[in-house]
């Protein structure tokens, strides 16, 4: 019987565990992972009012509870008190590691590590609950914000920073940054792109969503749309591309509302400096650009200061070495043929990676599919091969003699109870458990 180890249960994680069981039928895997919950970036990284995305969980949750699959939380494989990889491998005949990209990619310009300048990462972690997520009093003296990018979680974060208290009271948000976002006077938030409208990587889905607030509006300088080469005569950009400009449009010519908060989109804009008042950031300081003819942007020696107390950068993420493995610090990647890991550029029998530790942080989650099947289809291929060498019939006994107590299934769904009975006692729908002494107290509760 093949036994798979997959490191990682996100989307990329359970896709890899749902191919395997589904065409292979003597195959077992279990899923790790460092968190003691389940779905990953679906779980931590989908903005809580996007209910119907958040849904994918059901769909995750049937793949973990598959008869052959086995969800093990708690977990740290590599690094310090981590299992280490060597061990891992001893333990299954397979390993896939399935471990995103774990990081923010950085401004690289002065003035970045000032207070009130924050990865737009770490604004989510802490609004989503994230156990290793620090309140550092994000909104606390914020009036204005800027965010740097945009992409879908520019628009996420845009559109949190926006939202009302009755809003918000509707997630599963936990309640300490409720209080805190209800409680923010931030009423500018600019969304600023070093590049065109044409070019923005956000889906004209999560645009739109910025038009419904009803406390918010949103505000587009017509100028700056024109400074596009392709605003004038869309027909030559793909169909989404032109439903965002459609979109831009409209803002851009609808008369003002006078609603409580203003969303301003800007383009064209790159920023060279963050400017400190007093002991942390108090503006961004940016250079107009211009289109240089090729899909690029040059700048133009004119600039800009947009006031802000608060600064998140959303300019993409980036693989982290993974701990026993071999790392392309240049893509950001584990290397890899098929998803079979490479070392010294030869294949490393029973090492496989999936998602963006393997292409990089690419695509929207559906993209995890194709990935997964490819990797999967590289294992089952070699799998003749893996099986020969005895692994132990379950390697959860070998973890618990190594000292790590995993969080099995049975914990997992201790954790929801807890957050739903969390969420009933506040008045509220489910809410999250925001660190892990809760959660693992939680969690402990199933073995009661």
């Amino acid at each position: 019987m093949l036994r798979v180890a997959v490191v990682g249960s996100g989307p990329s994680g359970c896709y890899t565990a749902q191919g395997l069981v589904e065409q292979d039928p003597a195959v077992r895997v279990d899923v790790l992972d460092r968190l003691p919950c389940p779905y990953g970036l679906v779980r931590y990284g989908v903005a809580p009012d996007h209910e119907k995305i958040k849904s994918l969980q059901q769909t995750l949750r049937t793949v973990l509870e598959h008869d052959r699959v086995r969800f093990l939380g708690g977990v740290r494989v590599g690094g310090p008190g981590g299992l280490p990889v060597d061990r891992l491998r001893e333990l299954y005949h397979a390993v896939v590691y399935c471990v995103g990209a774990a990081t923010d990619r950085h401004l690289g310009i002065p003035g970045e590590d000032l207070p009130g300048s924050w990865s737009a990462t770490e604004f989510v972690s802490w609004y989503s609950a994230h156990p290793d997520a620090v309140d550092a009093g994000f909104v606390r003296e914020a009036r204005s914000a800027v965010v740097v990018g945009v992409g879908n979680v520019a628009v996420d974060v845009t559109r949190m920073l926006a939202r009302g208290a009755a809003e918000l009271s509707r997630t599963d948000m936990p309640q300490a940054a409720l209080r805190a976002l209800a409680a923010s006077r931030v009423r500018e938030i600019h969304m600023v792109g070093r590049r065109g409208p044409s070019q923005a990587r956000f889906t004209t889905k999560e645009l739109r969503e910025l038009g419904t607030l009803p406390d918010a509006e949103v505000v587009v300088d017509p100028a700056e749309l024109a400074l596009d080469p392709a605003y004038g005569d869309p027909s030559g950009l793909p169909a989404a591309q032109r439903r965002n400009l459609e979109v831009l449009r409209g803002w851009a010519e609808a008369p003002a509302r006078g609603a409580a908060r203003r969303i301003r989109l800007r383009f064209y804009l790159r920023p060279v400096e963050l400017l400190a008042s007093g002991k942390r950031v108090g503006a961004v300081r940016f250079e107009r650009t211009a289109p240089d003819g090729h899909g690029g942007v040059i700048g133009t020696g004119r600039y800009e200061e947009i006031e802000a107390q608060l600064v998140l950068r959303s300019v993409g993420y980036r693989g982290v070495p993974p701990a026993g493995l071999p790392f392309d610090a240049e893509h950001g990647t584990v290397p890899h043929e098929a998803g079979r890991v490479l070392r010294d550029g030869s294949v490393a029998p029973g090492e496989y990676v999936a998602g963006w530790i393997k292409r990089g942080p690419t695509g929207v989650i559906g993209t995890n599919r194709p990935c997964a099947k490819e990797t999967v289809a590289s294992l089952l291929a070699d799998a003749p091969a893996l099986v020969r060498r005895p692994v132990p019939d379950d390697a959860l006994a070998a973890l618990r003699a190594a000292g790590i107590e995993p969080v099995e299934w049975a914990g997992w769904c201790a954790i929801e109870r807890a957050e739903a009975e969390l969420g009933a006692a506040l008045g509220r729908s489910t809410v999250k458990l925001p660190d892990w002494e809760s959660l693992l107290a939680a969690a402990r509760t199933a073995a009661s």
